[in-house]
Protein backbone atom coordinates (compact mmCIF):
# COMPACT_ATOMS: atom_id res chain seq x y z
CA UNK A 1 0.00 0.00 0.00
CA UNK A 2 1.08 3.59 -0.46
CA UNK A 3 2.12 5.75 2.47
CA UNK A 4 -0.62 8.29 1.66
CA UNK A 5 -3.24 5.66 2.53
CA UNK A 6 -2.34 6.24 6.18
CA UNK A 7 -3.92 9.28 7.88
CA UNK A 8 -1.43 11.06 10.11
CA UNK A 9 -1.82 13.86 12.66
CA UNK A 10 1.23 15.53 14.18
CA UNK A 11 2.16 18.14 16.77
CA UNK A 12 5.41 19.71 15.57
CA UNK A 13 7.93 16.85 15.41
CA UNK A 14 7.38 15.56 18.92
CA UNK A 15 4.04 13.72 18.89
CA UNK A 16 2.00 12.02 16.18
CA UNK A 17 -0.95 9.71 15.64
CA UNK A 18 -1.22 7.54 12.51
CA UNK A 19 -4.40 5.69 11.56
CA UNK A 20 -4.75 2.71 9.23
CA UNK A 21 -8.28 1.78 8.12
CA UNK A 22 -8.32 -0.38 4.99
CA UNK A 23 -10.87 -2.44 3.11
CA UNK A 24 -8.39 -5.27 2.61
CA UNK A 25 -5.67 -6.26 5.03
CA UNK A 26 -2.10 -5.68 3.87
CA UNK A 27 1.41 -4.81 4.99
CA UNK A 28 2.02 -1.25 6.22
CA UNK A 29 5.30 0.75 6.26
CA UNK A 30 7.46 0.50 9.39
CA UNK A 31 10.75 1.93 10.59
CA UNK A 32 13.10 -0.85 11.57
CA UNK A 33 14.86 0.81 14.49
CA UNK A 34 12.80 2.98 16.77
CA UNK A 35 13.86 6.60 17.20
CA UNK A 36 10.91 7.50 19.46
CA UNK A 37 8.60 5.95 22.02
CA UNK A 38 5.97 4.10 19.99
CA UNK A 39 2.65 2.43 20.75
CA UNK A 40 1.05 0.21 18.11
CA UNK A 41 -2.56 -0.83 18.57
CA UNK A 42 -3.45 -3.48 15.99
CA UNK A 43 -7.24 -3.71 16.17
CA UNK A 44 -7.78 -5.97 13.16
CA UNK A 45 -4.92 -7.93 11.71
CA UNK A 46 -2.38 -10.64 12.29
CA UNK A 47 1.31 -11.08 11.86
CA UNK A 48 4.73 -11.96 13.18
CA UNK A 49 7.00 -9.22 14.52
CA UNK A 50 10.62 -9.42 15.62
CA UNK A 51 11.42 -7.04 18.48
CA UNK A 52 15.05 -6.96 19.57
CA UNK A 53 15.56 -10.26 17.74
CA UNK A 54 12.74 -12.05 19.58
CA UNK A 55 9.70 -13.26 17.66
CA UNK A 56 6.10 -12.41 18.63
CA UNK A 57 3.03 -13.78 16.84
CA UNK A 58 -0.28 -11.91 17.23
CA UNK A 59 -3.87 -12.02 15.98
CA UNK A 60 -6.21 -8.99 16.35
CA UNK A 61 -6.50 -6.49 19.17
CA UNK A 62 -3.01 -6.18 20.58
CA UNK A 63 -1.00 -3.26 21.97
CA UNK A 64 2.78 -3.10 21.38
CA UNK A 65 5.11 -0.77 23.30
CA UNK A 66 8.51 0.10 21.82
CA UNK A 67 11.30 2.28 23.19
CA UNK A 68 13.93 4.30 21.30
CA UNK A 69 16.78 2.11 20.13
CA UNK A 70 14.81 -1.11 19.97
CA UNK A 71 15.03 -3.08 16.74
CA UNK A 72 11.62 -3.74 15.20
CA UNK A 73 11.20 -5.75 12.00
CA UNK A 74 8.18 -7.29 10.32
CA UNK A 75 8.43 -10.93 9.32
CA UNK A 76 4.83 -11.06 8.08
CA UNK A 77 1.62 -9.10 8.63
CA UNK A 78 -1.86 -8.46 7.27
CA UNK A 79 -3.20 -5.28 8.87
CA UNK A 80 -6.69 -3.88 8.35
CA UNK A 81 -7.25 -1.46 11.25
CA UNK A 82 -4.42 -0.04 13.37
CA UNK A 83 -3.19 3.03 15.25
CA UNK A 84 0.34 4.22 15.94
CA UNK A 85 1.24 6.78 18.59
CA UNK A 86 4.79 8.12 18.59
CA UNK A 87 6.32 10.71 20.89
CA UNK A 88 9.76 12.08 21.68
CA UNK A 89 11.18 12.12 25.18
CA UNK A 90 10.87 15.89 25.47
CA UNK A 91 7.13 15.76 24.75
CA UNK A 92 6.19 13.50 27.64
CA UNK A 93 9.09 12.03 29.61
CA UNK A 94 10.40 15.28 31.06
CA UNK A 95 7.17 15.67 32.99
CA UNK A 96 6.71 14.25 36.48
CA UNK A 97 4.37 11.29 36.20
CA UNK A 98 3.41 8.38 38.39
CA UNK A 99 6.24 5.82 38.14
CA UNK A 100 4.01 3.30 36.37
CA UNK A 101 3.12 5.61 33.48
CA UNK A 102 6.54 7.23 33.11
CA UNK A 103 8.88 6.42 30.24
CA UNK A 104 10.82 4.04 32.49
CA UNK A 105 7.67 2.58 34.01
CA UNK A 106 5.56 -0.47 33.20
CA UNK A 107 5.17 0.03 29.45
CA UNK A 108 8.55 1.20 28.16
CA UNK A 109 12.22 0.44 28.66
CA UNK A 110 11.41 -3.03 29.94
CA UNK A 111 13.34 -4.85 27.24
CA UNK A 112 13.29 -8.08 29.26
CA UNK A 113 9.49 -8.30 29.40
CA UNK A 114 6.76 -9.12 26.87
CA UNK A 115 6.19 -5.87 24.91
CA UNK A 116 2.48 -6.39 24.19
CA UNK A 117 -0.92 -6.89 25.86
CA UNK A 118 -4.47 -7.63 24.65
CA UNK A 119 -7.18 -5.26 25.97
CA UNK A 120 -10.64 -6.60 26.78
CA UNK A 121 -13.89 -5.25 25.30
CA UNK A 122 -14.37 -2.67 28.06
CA UNK A 123 -10.79 -1.38 27.66
CA UNK A 124 -11.18 -1.17 23.87
CA UNK A 125 -14.02 1.31 24.33
CA UNK A 126 -11.94 3.48 26.66
CA UNK A 127 -8.89 3.46 24.40
CA UNK A 128 -10.99 4.26 21.33
CA UNK A 129 -12.66 7.19 23.12
CA UNK A 130 -9.26 8.65 24.07
CA UNK A 131 -8.01 8.33 20.48
CA UNK A 132 -11.15 10.04 19.14
CA UNK A 133 -10.53 12.89 21.59
CA UNK A 134 -6.92 13.09 20.42
CA UNK A 135 -7.99 13.31 16.77
CA UNK A 136 -10.45 16.07 17.58
CA UNK A 137 -7.75 18.01 19.43
CA UNK A 138 -5.25 17.59 16.59
CA UNK A 139 -7.80 19.07 14.18
CA UNK A 140 -8.58 22.19 16.26
CA UNK A 141 -5.27 24.02 16.79
CA UNK A 142 -6.64 25.79 19.85
CA UNK A 143 -4.97 27.44 22.87
CA UNK A 144 -2.83 25.16 25.07
CA UNK A 145 -2.95 22.36 22.51
CA UNK A 146 0.31 20.89 23.82
CA UNK A 147 -1.21 20.47 27.29
CA UNK A 148 -4.37 18.87 25.95
CA UNK A 149 -2.50 16.43 23.71
CA UNK A 150 -0.15 15.47 26.52
CA UNK A 151 -3.13 14.96 28.81
CA UNK A 152 -4.81 12.57 26.35
CA UNK A 153 -1.55 10.70 25.83
CA UNK A 154 -1.22 10.25 29.58
CA UNK A 155 -4.82 8.96 29.77
CA UNK A 156 -4.06 6.45 27.02
CA UNK A 157 -0.94 5.27 28.83
CA UNK A 158 -2.74 4.99 32.17
CA UNK A 159 -5.39 2.85 30.52
CA UNK A 160 -2.68 0.75 28.86
CA UNK A 161 -0.88 0.27 32.18
CA UNK A 162 -4.09 -0.98 33.76
CA UNK A 163 -4.59 -3.39 30.85
CA UNK A 164 -1.04 -4.70 31.25
CA UNK A 165 -1.45 -5.14 35.00
CA UNK A 166 -4.63 -7.14 34.42
CA UNK A 167 -2.86 -9.39 31.90
CA UNK A 168 0.50 -9.62 33.63
CA UNK A 169 0.30 -9.22 37.44
CA UNK A 170 3.11 -6.96 38.57
CA UNK A 171 4.94 -7.93 41.74
CA UNK A 172 5.12 -5.53 44.65
CA UNK A 173 7.92 -2.98 44.54
CA UNK A 174 9.55 -4.43 47.67
CA UNK A 175 9.79 -7.86 46.01
CA UNK A 176 11.48 -6.61 42.87
CA UNK A 177 13.35 -3.49 44.01
CA UNK A 178 16.80 -5.08 43.92
CA UNK A 179 16.14 -6.58 40.47
CA UNK A 180 14.91 -3.23 39.13
CA UNK A 181 17.83 -1.32 40.67
CA UNK A 182 20.25 -3.87 39.24
CA UNK A 183 18.66 -3.78 35.76
CA UNK A 184 18.64 0.04 35.77
CA UNK A 185 22.33 0.12 36.65
CA UNK A 186 23.06 -2.41 33.91
CA UNK A 187 21.13 -0.31 31.38
CA UNK A 188 23.25 2.72 32.25
CA UNK A 189 26.63 1.01 32.57
CA UNK A 190 26.70 -2.20 30.52
CA UNK A 191 29.24 -0.74 28.11
CA UNK A 192 31.80 -0.24 30.87
CA UNK A 193 30.87 -2.64 33.71
CA UNK A 194 30.75 -6.35 32.90
CA UNK A 195 30.86 -8.14 36.27
CA UNK A 196 28.19 -8.82 38.90
CA UNK A 197 30.56 -7.53 41.59
CA UNK A 198 30.80 -4.14 39.85
CA UNK A 199 27.04 -3.70 40.21
CA UNK A 200 26.58 -5.31 43.61
CA UNK A 201 29.24 -3.00 45.07
CA UNK A 202 27.32 0.03 43.82
CA UNK A 203 24.08 -1.37 45.25
CA UNK A 204 25.69 -2.04 48.62
CA UNK A 205 24.93 -5.76 48.62
CA UNK A 206 26.96 -8.91 48.05
CA UNK A 207 27.06 -10.70 44.68
CA UNK A 208 25.60 -13.74 46.48
CA UNK A 209 22.58 -11.71 47.62
CA UNK A 210 21.96 -10.50 44.07
CA UNK A 211 22.14 -14.06 42.76
CA UNK A 212 19.70 -15.34 45.40
CA UNK A 213 17.29 -12.49 44.61
CA UNK A 214 17.35 -13.34 40.90
CA UNK A 215 16.76 -17.02 41.69
CA UNK A 216 13.78 -16.11 43.89
CA UNK A 217 12.20 -14.19 41.00
CA UNK A 218 12.91 -16.97 38.51
CA UNK A 219 15.22 -14.71 36.49
CA UNK A 220 18.41 -15.68 34.70
CA UNK A 221 21.70 -15.43 36.58
CA UNK A 222 22.93 -11.84 37.10
CA UNK A 223 26.03 -12.59 35.02
CA UNK A 224 23.84 -13.88 32.18
CA UNK A 225 21.63 -10.80 32.53
CA UNK A 226 24.65 -8.55 31.93
CA UNK A 227 25.92 -10.67 29.02
CA UNK A 228 22.48 -10.67 27.38
CA UNK A 229 22.29 -6.86 27.49
CA UNK A 230 25.76 -6.53 25.96
CA UNK A 231 24.84 -9.10 23.32
CA UNK A 232 21.63 -7.27 22.43
CA UNK A 233 23.51 -4.01 21.94
CA UNK A 234 26.13 -5.79 19.85
CA UNK A 235 23.38 -7.11 17.55
CA UNK A 236 21.81 -3.66 17.26
CA UNK A 237 25.16 -2.07 16.36
CA UNK A 238 26.00 -4.79 13.85
CA UNK A 239 22.69 -4.46 12.02
CA UNK A 240 22.03 -0.73 12.17
CA UNK A 241 25.46 0.91 12.05
CA UNK A 242 28.43 0.73 9.71
CA UNK A 243 30.86 0.24 12.59
CA UNK A 244 33.44 -2.50 12.30
CA UNK A 245 33.53 -5.45 14.70
CA UNK A 246 36.63 -3.92 16.28
CA UNK A 247 34.87 -0.57 16.83
CA UNK A 248 31.83 -2.30 18.32
CA UNK A 249 34.03 -4.35 20.64
CA UNK A 250 35.74 -1.22 21.97
CA UNK A 251 32.40 0.62 22.31
CA UNK A 252 31.06 -2.24 24.43
CA UNK A 253 34.04 -2.21 26.76
CA UNK A 254 36.12 -5.05 25.32
CA UNK A 255 39.84 -4.33 25.22
CA UNK A 256 40.39 -7.41 23.05
CA UNK A 257 38.21 -7.53 19.89
CA UNK A 258 39.14 -11.20 19.43
CA UNK A 259 37.68 -12.02 22.85
CA UNK A 260 34.50 -10.12 21.93
CA UNK A 261 34.23 -12.12 18.70
CA UNK A 262 34.69 -15.42 20.55
CA UNK A 263 32.07 -14.46 23.16
CA UNK A 264 29.57 -13.38 20.51
CA UNK A 265 30.13 -16.51 18.42
CA UNK A 266 29.70 -18.78 21.44
CA UNK A 267 26.38 -17.11 22.36
CA UNK A 268 24.88 -16.71 18.87
CA UNK A 269 26.57 -19.67 17.15
CA UNK A 270 27.60 -17.26 14.41
CA UNK A 271 30.46 -14.82 14.16
CA UNK A 272 29.56 -11.09 14.28
CA UNK A 273 30.16 -10.78 10.53
CA UNK A 274 28.08 -13.89 9.77
CA UNK A 275 25.26 -12.53 11.89
CA UNK A 276 25.38 -9.15 10.14
CA UNK A 277 25.41 -10.76 6.69
CA UNK A 278 22.62 -13.28 7.33
CA UNK A 279 20.29 -10.97 9.20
Amino acid sequence: MATQDIVKYAFKKSFSLSIVDLENACTIPHNEQQNAFTIYWIQEGKGTYNIDFKQYVFTDNVLFFLSPGQVFTVESEQIKTAYRLTFQRDFYCIQTHDKEVACNGVLFNNIYETPFVKPCKKDIGKLKFILESLIEEFQQNETAQYDMLQSYLKQFMICAVRVKKENHPIKEVAETRLFKDFSLLVEKNFKTLHTVTSYSDRLGVSPKSVTKHFQKLGAVKPSTFIKNRILLEAKRLLIYTDKSVKEIAFELGFNDPAYFTRSFTKAVLKSPLQFKKEY
